[in-house]
C-alpha cells in the first residue's frame, strides 16, 4: 500500500516538476522564515534584558528632596541633605536592605598626559561596585583598604579610557584630577545600557568617597544607592530607607515627595511587556 502511494506521488512530482519546486521552496522558505523570526526575537529579547541589568539586578537610587508634609513640629518645604548618619541608620536599622553606599559627584577635567576629558567624578564606596555591576576587565574595583586609608586611586570606564589611553594599557599608570594625581586600578568593557543617572557608566570616573574629600566637600552626598535582600522586598526595603532616614531628619516616613526612590523592579514590567512576545 505505501509502495502504492509513494510510486504515484513520485509520478505526480515528475508529470509537474515546477510546480513541484515551487512547492518545495515554499515550505523550506516558511519554515526558515519562522526559525529566524524566533532566533531574531529571543536574540532582541537577551540584549534588552542584558541592557536593563547592567544598571544593576537590584540597585535602587534616592535623590533626597523637599519635604511636602508637616512632621515633628517641622514645615514642609524643608531640604532633605544625605549624610554619612543617615547611611549608617539605613545599614543598622533597615533590616531589608543587602547594602548601601553613599555616592557624591562633580564634573570636573581629568587629564593624561596632553590628553583631557571633563566628566563625572563619583566618589563611592565598594559595595558600590557589585550593586552597579561594574565590572573590571582589566585590574580591579575599588576595595575597602583604599576608603580607609584615602588612597587616591580611580576606576575608569571604557568610553573615557579609550579617549584618554587610545587603546594602551591604563592599569598603573597615572592621572590628574584636577590637578591631582590618582593611580588607575582598574577599567571595564563597554555596557550596553538603558538607563543611568549623572551621565553613562562608560563616560565615568569612580574614586573611593574618602579620597573625594580631598577635592570637594563631601559632607551631602548627592544620592544614596541601595540593593534589598531580593528584588522582591525592594518596595518594603524603599519604605524602610525612607523610614530610617525620615526618623533622623524629622519628617513624615509617608512623605514620598521627601526622597524620591527608582528601582530596577518598577520598571521590569515594562521591559516584560517589550519583550513578551519574543
Amino acid at each position: 500500500m505505501f509502495r502504492e502511494i509513494f510510486a504515484q506521488a513520485w509520478i505526480a512530482l515528475r508529470r509537474q516538476p515546477l510546480r513541484s519546486f515551487l512547492t518545495m521552496l515554499g515550505i523550506t522558505w516558511g519554515i526558515a522564515a519562522v526559525a529566524l523570526l524566533i532566533a531574531y526575537g529571543r536574540g532582541l529579547r537577551s540584549v534588552v534584558v542584558a541592557a536593563f541589568d547592567a544598571f544593576g539586578k537590584g540597585a535602587v537610587i534616592c535623590w533626597p528632596q523637599q519635604t511636602s508634609e508637616q512632621a515633628g513640629g517641622q514645615r514642609a518645604g524643608k531640604q532633605v541633605v544625605l549624610e554619612k548618619a543617615d547611611l549608617e541608620v539605613v545599614r543598622e536599622n533597615a533590616t531589608l536592605v543587602k547594602a548601601a553606599c553613599l555616592e557624591t559627584v562633580r564634573w570636573l577635567p581629568i587629564s593624561y598626559g596632553d590628553r583631557l576629558a571633563n566628566t563625572a567624578i563619583r566618589g563611592v564606596c565598594p559595595e558600590y561596585g557589585e550593586m552597579r555591576n561594574e565590572v573590571p576587565s582589566a585590574g580591579r574595583w575599588i576595595s575597602p583598604e583604599d576608603v580607609l586609608e584615602r588612597r587616591r586611586v580611580v576606576f575608569l570606564g571604557a568610553r573615557l579610557r579609550e579617549k584618554l589611553f587610545s587603546g594602551q594599557p591604563a592599569v598603573g599608570e597615572t592621572v590628574r584630577i584636577s590637578g591631582t594625581r590618582f593611580t588607575v586600578i582598574g577599567t571595564m568593557d563597554r555596557k550596553i545600557q538603558d538607563s543611568n543617572y549623572f551621565t553613562s557608566d562608560d563616560e565615568s570616573v569612580w574614586i573611593p568617597y574618602s579620597s573625594a574629600g580631598d577635592i570637594w566637600n563631601t559632607r551631602y552626598a548627592a544620592v544614596l544607592v541601595f540593593e534589598p535582600l531580593a528584588p522582591r522586598f525592594e518596595k518594603e526595603a524603599m519604605s524602610q530607607v525612607r523610614a530610617e532616614i525620615a526618623k533622623r531628619q524629622r519628617f513624615s516616613p509617608t512623605d514620598e515627595h521627601a526622597m524620591i526612590m527608582f528601582g530596577r523592579e518598577q520598571f521590569r514590567p515594562i521591559i516584560d511587556g517589550i519583550t513578551i512576545g519574543f
